[in-house]
């Protein structure tokens, strides 16, 4: 008699599931990593975005014979400062008189973590729905972000974030 040679046509199921268990174990490893990569992101975003407005806000008081833009009490809010306006303290609509300054900045800027422009004063509680938190008498911006998510992402200095 003659032996005979099988020949193997495909995987087992035990090497499939072999495969498809080391497959899962290391998407649960690198899963997380992109996730706090993309938290990381939004923080330094963030931080970019406060120091730009607060450079912006500064220009804008030193030409406006030094008062800051009232964001919040002016119905035109970050219309101020996206649009040419008249060198004076009142911020008008420039007219092409040749003493327009600005615009500041290109577009109203959204907080990375609410993804939302709204402004408030800084009298006012900072509570969700609001992106920033201004006081046109100090010039002084901050962001306003969940406390957990502030905590979580070590931005709990209190010039830079408010928390509710």
């Amino acid at each position: 008699m003659k032996a005979r040679i099988r020949k193997s046509q495909g995987f087992t199921l035990v090497e499939i599931l072999i495969v498809v268990v080391i497959l899962g174990i290391l998407a649960a490893i690198v899963i997380p990593q992109f996730t706090n990569a993309s938290e990381t992101a939004k923080a330094s975003s963030l931080q970019s975005q406060l120091q730009t407005i607060r450079s912006q806000l500064e220009l804008a008081q030193i030409q406006h014979q030094g008062t800051y833009p009232p964001l919040i009490a002016d119905s035109r809010g970050w219309g101020l400062l996206t649009t040419e306006t008249e060198q004076s303290s009142s911020y008008t609509a420039g007219d092409s008189s040749g003493n327009e300054v600005g615009p500041y900045l290109q577009q109203s800027p959204a907080n990375p973590f609410t993804a939302n422009t709204t402004a408030t004063s800084v009298a006012a509680a900072a509570a969700a729905g609001v992106g920033w938190v201004y006081s046109p008498t100090t010039g002084q911006f901050r962001a306003c972000l969940p406390a957990a998510k502030a905590t979580d992402l070590n931005l709990t200095n209190t010039n830079d974030v408010v928390t509710y």
